[in-house]
């Protein structure tokens, strides 16, 4: 025979049950005593039996009510279970996405891009934008600060992240206005590898050695003119004569101002700039964002 027991009915049996008396358990419920009793009787005419005996020295369970008394538990039991998976899940479903950064994505509108894109299929989900600055090449992963970031590659510990390259860009040279190289439309790196290099925080060195492109020198040691640690600082160091750096030419506006030039430079690998998150984080949000970027990257 079929049944269509309520939450509420199992809930003033259990109550019931537990406290073996009708008043008490309707001050647990916060209903009033006839309302109890009437929920109770529903039950009963339900399941076709009574769950209590009632007389002058109190309330008992009836057979029928022992029965079912570890089932209404394990009922009500997996109904809270539900309850805080359902919770979680929402919460999860309008959890606010950080992306971290320490150099801003810009070119030609790739944050827009990614964001329009995420959101057709996200809508409820808020993007929270986080400028770390250059000490971290991890811009907040590593620290769980993000959850994702757009980085520089390599990465240390490459093996902690997973990544989707968003843009590939040829390396500039910028340079004072004044310098003699500044006249040339283009410069071979080889006549830089005795410049005086603005180089990245001590604290990042596989950046800071591909930003003195380490790998494109034979071997010669590059001077350090200055230590930078963001594009503010890098800007005045070039005005001021201290040095001259590489730049991915998706930054070059942040640099080509006054008293700055930038030029292309032969002979040094091209710049990779990705949207990276940690291996191990298998949220759909994060994974959804990602492809997000890999679809835009791949549009162009």
């Amino acid at each position: 025979m079929g049944m269509d027991v309520h939450g509420r009915e199992l809930r003033s049996f259990l109550a019931v049950a537990e406290e073996l008396h009708f008043t008490r358990a309707a001050e647990r419920l916060y209903v009033s005593q006839p309302a109890l009793s009437k929920q109770i009787r529903a039950l009963e005419r339900q399941l076709g039996a009574p769950l209590f005996d009632r007389d002058r020295t109190g309330v008992r369970l009836t057979g029928v009510g022992e029965a079912l008394l570890p089932h209404a538990r394990a009922v009500l039991a997996a109904w809270a279970g539900a309850e805080d998976a359902v919770r979680a899940a929402r919460t999860a479903h309008a959890a606010t996405l950080v992306i971290g950064m320490s150099t801003s994505p810009g070119r030609g509108g790739l944050l827009p891009a990614i964001r329009s894109r995420f959101t057709e299929g996200r809508p409820e989900v808020r993007l929270r934008l986080r400028q770390v600055g250059w000490d971290d090449a991890s811009a907040g992963l590593d620290d769980g600060s993000s959850d994702l970031a757009f980085v520089w590659l390599p990465l240390a510990g490459a093996e902690r992240y997973d990544w989707v390259v968003v843009a590939t860009e040829p390396r500039l040279v910028a340079l004072p206005a004044h310098h003699p190289l500044a006249a040339r439309e283009r410069i071979p790196f080889a006549d830089l590898l005795d410049e005086p290099f603005l180089a990245l925080p001590a604290t990042i060195p596989q950046l800071r050695d591909d930003w003195l492109a380490l790998p494109e020198r034979g071997g010669r040691p590059p001077r350090i003119g200055a230590e930078i640690g963001s594009t503010d600082e890098t800007y005045e160091a070039l005005v001021d004569g201290l040095g001259i750096c590489l730049v991915a030419a998706g930054n070059a506006p942040l640099l080509a101002r006054d008293g700055v030039v930038t030029r292309p430079v032969d002979g040094v690998s091209p710049s990779r700039f990705a949207l990276a998150w940690r291996a191990g984080d298998r949220r759909p949000v994060v994974r959804d964002y990602a492809r997000a970027a890999a679809a835009v990257a791949e549009r162009g």
